[in-house]
């Protein structure tokens, strides 16, 4: 099969969607795969590394759209890219589709067949194709809040980890999941006052467990999440509701609790954020005020550290991505529940019901898209 991989357009997005030792891989396969010149550069790979495994180098991202059989990619396309996307053309990527109406409309519209990463599960209903970019996603909200935090980022002007005669950060984490979990090793580790709030009195045993007395669980229909907020100096928004748009947890109105320089990390911002005032911004312009409250929702967090990341996300996507190679994808996702998860769009049906519910679109169940 040939697969193509064009070089991520996203602003500062600087991932890319095959390492040359997943190529390699894929090569000795059988399949042919097309990279787009330069496509790996900012993450430390260049054309010469993807040449030497067998790859061929493409100038230009629509002979790859035009050529290949699957694309693979890092972030969702963007609006030049989708009016590249082919009928029947497998698009392998992240999506998060549910705070993205013209992309869904977009993909519909194409008629081609769209997996999300985000949204294939594993046996224990996990997110294995997420996890690596939630985890690192949450260990540098952690930093980046530091930062934000400094004086001259408008932030309150206090080390997080406090100093001696000087109280570390209260820092609130809200959700415990993969996010929430690598917040708290960097928060932990810095040496701040750290609350966890999740719905799972399980989870946050298990958080227990891996923490000790280094955080503060609080069950949030157990906790007044006011005084918590009121309370914080950083908070990091990691609530994710696989597929679906995020709940709002910290409206406009609870900002006035929070004291002036405080600051949020809203993780959640590409499925919509976590606090009421959120909205995407970028690595070049990560971060505004509302409310004398310091927002950081950089939408591609990852793609800051881009070697990091690219190499973390291929050791998960590359078994599925093989599968649909070597055997197509109507058997690959037919023998497989947990990679049917995956499938959000397919040939102009809307097949993951959190997208269809967020734009009250007509909804087909996956096995029966297939079927048809």
């Amino acid at each position: 099969m040939r697969i193509g991989v064009p070089k991520e357009i996203k602003p500062q997005e600087n991932r890319i969607g095959l390492t040359p030792e997943s190529v390699k891989t894929l090569v000795s396969e059988g399949h042919e795969v097309l990279v787009e010149n330069n496509g790996g550069f900012e993450a430390g790979f260049d054309n010469e590394q993807y040449k030497a495994v067998g790859a061929k180098i493409v100038h230009k991202a629509s002979d790859i759209f035009n050529d290949a059989e699957i694309i693979v990619k890092v972030k969702e396309p963007q609006k030049v890219e989708i009016d590249m996307i082919r009928e029947n053309q497998i698009i392998y990527t992240y999506l998060h589709l549910a705070a993205a109406k013209d992309l869904t409309e977009g993909l519909l519209k194409s008629k081609s067949i769209n997996i999300a990463y985000e949204t294939v599960t594993d046996d224990k209903g996990r997110l294995p194709l997420l996890a690596p970019m939630s985890a690192v996603a949450g260990r540098m909200s952690v930093q980046a809040g530091a930062h934000c935090l400094e004086k001259n980022q408008k932030g309150r002007g206090i080390l997080l980890g406090g100093a001696p005669g000087g109280e570390p950060a209260n820092v609130l984490i809200l959700g415990g999941g993969v996010v929430g979990e690598n917040a708290a090793v960097i928060a932990t580790g810095m040496r701040a006052k750290v609350h966890i709030v999740d719905k799972s009195e399980l989870r946050l045993k298990q958080l227990t467990q891996i923490f000790g007395d280094k955080i503060i669980p609080e069950q949030s229909d157990k906790t007044d999440l006011n005084k918590l907020v009121s309370e914080a100096d950083l908070i990091v928004g990691g609530v994710l509701i696989p597929g679906a748009e995020a709940p709002k947890l910290v409206t406009k109105n609870m900002l006035k609790l929070m004291k002036r320089g405080s600051v949020i990390v809203d993780v959640a911002i590409d499925q919509g954020g976590c606090v009421e005032t959120s909205k995407p911004t970028t690595h070049g312009d990560p971060t505004y005020i509302v409310d004398d409250v310091v927002h950081y929702c950089v939408a591609n967090m990852p793609g800051g550290v881009p070697r990091t990341s690219t190499m973390a996300l291929n050791k998960a996507t590359l078994p599925l991505l093989i599968k649909l190679a070597d055997q197509g994808y109507k058997k690959t996702l037919q023998e497989n529940k947990n990679y049917l998860a995956g499938l959000n769009v397919y040939r102009g049906k809307i097949t993951f019901k959190g997208v269809a519910d967020a734009f009250s679109l007509d909804y087909t169940p996956p096995e029966q898209a297939l079927s048809q």
